[in-house]
């Protein structure tokens, strides 16, 4: 039987896990602390050899554990550190990393594919590309998802209903979502497969939006009027873009998402808020 070492049991993680067991799969889930199977830290290389020493040896192991909104510190600890003492305590075992598409700069509203340009400025996104170049190293895979929402949680929604939206400039920026559970099916998808080792995959949702678009959609679901514009945000904890996130290199080998844009899984949502 496969086994899943899940590192990160928080809102993709506990959709993962669910959708792993389903499909038949053992799950290990860690995390520092929360509703988990085993508690350990993945920055920690004693904690981890600690950990394996006991449970089932994993045959796959996914790192899905957050910063929880830390600076460079808590990114390289969790990031870096983490996936390299993975690397460490389980050197035959494919990882699979979930990063992120902020490490794409891109300002000029172009599609993005996993071969576009990663130079940044930031210091955290570099340190995201230093933990994608160590897994790839060692034979994984690296998730690059988009701005996460799903049941329970949105930013964009809750600020909307709320009467706090705020557009940039005219609503021109681009949007990149992807719903938690076709992150997670993506994780699953990528798993079950053997020629995706060593691979950078972009996980979005097949219709990136601008802010304009995505807020006139939820007017017409909700009626609650469009948001006003103010200056872009530059400053922003992930750094201000503007592009347009390609899913095509899944698409292509056969993943379909359960959402293609977040408008069609507002309602649903907000149910949830």
């Amino acid at each position: 039987m496969k086994h899943l070492l899940l590192i990160g049991h928080g809102f993709v993680g506990k959709v993962a896990s669910k959708l792993f067991r389903e499909n038949g799969w053992q799950v290990t889930t860690v995390s520092r602390g929360g509703s988990c199977d085993e508690i350990a830290d993945v920055s920690s290389l004693e904690s981890l050899s600690i950990l394996a020493q006991r449970i089932v040896p994993p045959t796959h192991i996914l790192h899905c554990a957050s910063a929880s909104g830390g600076g460079e510190d808590s990114y390289r600890k969790v990031y870096l550190d983490g996936c390299q003492n993975l690397i460490k305590m389980f050197p035959a075992i494919p990882i699979l990393f979930t990063s992120s598409t902020s490490v794409y700069p891109q300002v000029d509203g172009s599609v993005v594919s996993e071969e576009s340009s990663t130079v940044l400025g930031r210091e955290t996104g570099k340190i995201l590309l230093e933990s994608e170049a160590a897994v790839l190293a060692n034979g994984g895979i690296v998730a690059r998802l988009a701005g996460i929402y799903g049941n329970g949680r949105s930013y964009l929604l809750r600020r909307y209903l709320a009467g706090e939206a705020v557009m940039e400039d005219q609503g021109q920026r681009i949007l990149n979502h992807i719903h938690h559970y076709d992150a997670a099916s993506a994780i699953l998808w990528l798993l079950n497969r053997a020629n995706t080792c060593g691979e950078i995959f972009n996980v979005c949702d097949s219709q990136p939006m601008s802010q304009k678009e995505t807020y006139e959609g939820l007017d017409k679901l909700f009626n609650r009027g469009m948001p006003g514009s103010a200056p872009r945000n530059v400053n922003s904890k992930r750094g201000w873009s503007h592009k347009a996130v390609s899913n095509g290199k899944l698409l292509a080998m056969g993943w379909i998402p359960k959402y293609p844009n977040f408008l069609g899984a507002a309602q649903e949502v907000t149910k949830s808020l």
